[in-house]
């Protein structure tokens, strides 16, 4: 991994800190960057979601519940 070194407003980084309940600034950083990638790539996600098409025995397929699934956490 390479070091970067950045100027950022300290203000701005405690208060990312405090709301995301990271522990250190690195963190902090790290989760910010893999944050926003996500938030950049969910429109295009969700438009293959959208225009998915399903066979009909896709649709009726049976649910399989999986091993060691308590029955309260299914409901």
């Amino acid at each position: 991994m390479a070091i970067t070194s950045i100027d950022i407003d300290q203000d701005e980084l405690k208060t990312a800190k405090q709301l995301t309940g990271a522990k250190s600034n690195r963190e902090t950083v790290d989760l910010a960057l893999r944050t926003l990638i996500a938030v950049r790539r969910q429109p295009a996600a969700v438009e293959r979601i959208i225009s998915r098409s399903f066979e009909p025995e896709q649709i009726d397929a049976p649910t399989i519940t999986p091993a060691g699934t308590r029955r309260a956490e299914r409901l």
